[in-house]
């Protein structure tokens, strides 16, 4: 005879053990669901969605990991102990321009900008330090929200003489200034306006994508992303924009965007209506497109210098990633560039068209041929407020300099 208290324990047990099954399914099936659908971070103008770099890691590990140390991924963040650079000790902390006096703290984990207009008021704006723009290597400056409009912050940080400074071309008194997509473009991946129809520049703060990441080069990733956490063993990348089959122009204009001067002349959309891979001629242009005449400045305009180049104009193939890994940190690494140059140039042939100036492929090249040069368009003020102190920034036009 069959135990009934025996039967009941079994079939408890046995739906017990169902329900536990049950629950870690749909807890797993919901856990997949999500990694397969790659949470959006921001929508392209062009109805395409952002899914933020770290899901490149998944695949692309390496190429991650030393795209980080780059100055592009690091032209922007949020400020952070380590990364923000600047003296905000007591002892050092203080900038007087004559007119006004500013004072750069930190309060727990935030960082603020002090400031206060002499002879006027006797006030003090406090401004919060919301979002870093510069990796460090030159300098950084300093953005702060006003409700969905960016501003400016009078001071920054000049890695030269490790010091605050007055930021560039900053107009005396302003204490902030407002920041356009001109600027911004430059220094984010995407800024997604508040109003798509206004012209007032406001940004939703919660669809900014800060650094210039692997979706500024290559497209917004959704769907590359999703097509191939669907299909891991698909090794030919889908749905992503590949360089290698980028026409010389469409490479140039990638990188044209931001290095090619103030795209001033918006033609259709906005700054950040271009993707590379488009024809940007067709979204803006440059003030030199009207006037041939306006002198190329170092600062930003590294695509008209090189392209007046006798090296870019003899080089039907050559564009900016001749020469620049965009995934690696290049920067001071003479040996790599001197490679790049010896690739084309060699010592001996050099030596022979240059008399009485010996090579040798030990050299620093664009030491000689890629010098150091004051910008005119970056004006910094330092303590006193009236002398000024020169941005030396490496020119791209390759040339012979005495």
């Amino acid at each position: 005879m069959i135990n009934s208290k025996n039967v009941k324990y079994t079939i408890l047990s046995i739906l017990g053990l169902l329900l536990i099954y049950l629950f870690w399914y749909v807890k797993n099936a919901v856990e997949i669901s999500e990694y397969l659908e790659p949470g959006i971070v921001a929508t392209h103008y062009n109805g395409a969605n952002y899914v933020g770099s770290q899901t490149c890691y998944e695949c692309h590990a390496v190429i991650y990991k030393t795209h980080l140390e780059t100055a592009h991924f690091n032209t922007s963040f949020y400020p952070k102990e380590g990364s923000i650079k600047g003296n905000f000790r007591s002892d050092s902390n203080e900038l007087d321009l004559g007119s006004v006096r500013l004072k750069m703290v930190m309060d727990e984990d935030d960082y603020f900008q002090l400031s206060n207009v002499k002879y006027k008021t006797k006030e003090v704006v406090k401004s919060k330090i919301d979002i870093v723009i510069g990796s460090g290597v030159k300098g950084q400056s300093h953005l702060n929200w006003k409700g969905n409009d960016l501003y400016q912050l009078q001071v920054s940080y000049f890695q030269p003489t490790d010091s605050w400074v007055n930021s560039p071309n900053f107009p005396e008194n302003a204490l902030n200034r407002k920041v356009d997509d001109n600027c911004l473009k430059c220094h984010v991946t995407f800024a997604q306006h508040k109003d798509k129809t206004s012209d007032s520049k406001s940004y939703d703060r919660e669809r900014i994508i800060l650094g210039i990441d692997c979706e500024r080069c290559h497209g917004p990733s959704e769907n590359h992303v999703k097509y191939h956490r669907q299909n891991p063993d698909v090794l030919v990348g889908k749905f992503i924009d590949n360089f290698k089959k980028y026409n010389r122009q469409q490479r140039l204009d990638a990188c044209a965007v931001c290095h090619s001067g103030l795209q001033a002349q918006q033609i259709k959309g906005n700054p950040f209506s271009f993707i590379a891979g488009d024809t940007l001629s067709l979204y803006s242009k440059n003030y030199r497109n009207v006037n041939s005449n306006t002198k190329l400045d170092v600062h930003g305009n590294q695509m008209g210098l090189l392209s007046e180049s006798s090296c870019f104009i003899n080089s039907p193939k050559m564009d900016c990633i001749t020469c620049h890994n965009p995934h690696e940190n290049q920067r001071g690494n003479a040996s790599v560039f001197n490679a790049k140059c010896l690739s084309c140039h060699e010592v001996n042939t050099i030596n022979k068209v240059v008399e009485g100036q010996e090579h040798t492929a030990s050299q620093n090249c664009i030491s000689c041929h890629m010098p150091l040069v004051p910008s005119e368009v970056m004006k910094l003020k330092a303590e006193d407020g009236i002398n000024e102190i020169p941005v030396y920034i490496r020119t791209h036009l390759i040339g012979i300099y005495e």
